[in-house]
């Protein structure tokens, strides 16, 4: 006989760029190879659905490897974060998940920074040079992952790569804070808030 696990009761899933980030990674980094406005405008076609998630991805980070590891470590460490939502996260560390497409050799200085578990693209990668991406996240396998121990779990995001962990979540919240939530988003979603204090006061009520 198969013994059942008892699920805590609730998980927190958070979108990193434009949700955790005031700033999206990927076009700071293009400022390293002076591709800044060409990145700028795939990462937004990308939140707005124009552009397939993974397609566009791949593309940004053919366009990125030459930037060695160690620099975009560097990028990232001085990232501008909402310190709300960060606060919130690191009180929470057992509740809170990041789910985020980005790679996780270019984001392990927020890995270590905020404390909680991560679900990442995973870089095919050697010392200071990136070869390829290794594995583009579904964020749909993350959420079943997680509610293998959770009861319940909502989300936190704003772009079309998020849509996949909204139909999956028992909460969705469109996050508005840096970027306008993608329009399907918004029809998914039963709250959208638009700054990191709103977020967190919501937040606290669902815990």
């Amino acid at each position: 006989m198969t013994e059942s696990i008892e699920k805590k009761p609730m998980a927190f899933g958070f979108d990193l760029d434009g949700t955790i980030t005031r700033k999206e990674i990927l076009p700071l980094i293009a400022r390293e190879v002076n591709l800044y406005d060409e990145i700028s405008m795939l990462t937004e076609a990308t939140i707005q659905g124009i552009i397939p998630f993974e397609k566009s991805f791949r593309l940004r980070c053919r366009l990125l490897k030459e930037v060695p590891v160690s620099t975009v470590s560097e990028i990232v460490r001085n990232v501008p974060l909402d310190q709300e939502v960060v606060h919130f996260i690191q009180k929470h560390p057992h509740e809170c998940f990041v789910i985020s497409g980005n790679l996780d050799v270019w984001i392990a200085p927020l890995i270590e920074q905020l404390g909680c578990r991560f679900y990442t693209s995973i870089a095919h990668s050697e010392g200071d040079t990136l070869y390829g991406i290794h594995t583009v996240l579904n964020k749909a396998d993350a959420i079943q992952d997680i509610k293998q121990s959770y009861e319940r779990i909502a989300v936190i995001g704003e772009g079309m790569n998020d849509v996949a962990m909204f139909e999956l979540a028992d909460t969705r919240i469109a996050y508005g804070g840096i970027h306008p939530p993608n329009s399907m988003i918004i029809q998914l979603s039963d709250y959208v808030v638009m700054n990191g204090g709103g977020l967190c006061r919501l937040l606290n009520t669902l815990l």
